[in-house]
């Protein structure tokens, strides 16, 4: 059996992940975090993507079919939760921001210590309190359901640095810019322009985490100047372009 079609006894578990390397689609009875030590993850659900660099961690609750998609080399550590501790985190797939405390005690029940269920209940605790206080990231792209709407996605992502309008991609598609601005928000939750920007994010992730330069990576995403790139960039992740890059590719 598949070791992701079935869940470990264990209340942790460490999967080496290979560049572009894909579990298999899966679900598991106990919700769980799942943290990239280096590299960066993709979460995929039929409802959209959630992407998550070594700076937030995932959150996937019981009975979620899901799967997971390493950026770069990556050190996946999976931490199952009881019932009553996962009460405490929302009832769907977010993208948390981690803290040194939290990372710490991530890292410290993915670890080779053996624990007892005390000391490892502390810890879960301890990484549920943090990632409570930070809140849900924005870095989850929502999969639209309707034909036209995921007809215009597709054109946007097969070349991002062409910034075509919402009325001339509706032409394209054979749906009016009004219908589409409607379908955005009623699907996505977002608008256009917020739904292509976190496009642009998720992409420049990947990229510079492939070693892309922040410069060439800004026009590859579509930006019309490095500096618009990075202020967006860094409002969703966190960090900037290049402190992020640093941080994925000195591991």
């Amino acid at each position: 059996m598949n070791e992701f079609s079935h869940e470990s006894t264990s209340p942790e578990l460490i999967h080496l992940l290979g560049h572009e390397e894909r579990t298999p689609a899966h679900t598991h009875s106990r919700g769980h975090l799942v943290y990239p030590a280096s590299g960066v993850l993709s979460l995929v659900t039929i409802d959209g993507s959630w992407i998550a660099p070594s700076n937030r961690v995932v959150w996937v609750p019981a009975g979620f079919e899901h799967q997971h998609r390493a950026h770069g080399a990556t050190d996946m550590r999976v931490v199952f939760l009881p019932a009553d501790m996962a009460e405490a985190l929302i009832p769907r797939p977010a993208v948390l921001a981690t803290t040194p405390l939290a990372r710490e005690a991530l890292l410290a029940l993915t670890g080779p210590r053996k624990r007892t269920r005390e000391s490892t209940d502390r810890l879960r605790f301890v990484a549920i309190d943090e990632l409570t206080a930070t809140g849900e990231q924005p870095l989850h792209l929502p999969e639209p359901r309707d034909d036209r709407l995921l007809a215009v996605t597709r054109l946007v992502e097969q070349d991002l640095s062409i910034p075509a309008s919402l009325a001339d991609l509706g032409r394209q598609v054979g749906a009016s810019e009004r219908t589409l601005t409607r379908l955005f928000q009623q699907e996505t939750g977002m608008t256009f322009r917020q739904w292509r920007a976190e496009l642009r994010v998720h992409r420049a992730l990947l990229l510079l985490a492939d070693g892309m330069s922040v410069y060439d990576t800004a026009a590859e995403c579509g930006w019309a100047n490095p500096g618009s790139f990075i202020t967006v960039f860094t409002s969703l992740v966190g960090m900037t372009p290049g402190r992020y890059q640093h941080s994925v590719t000195s591991m």
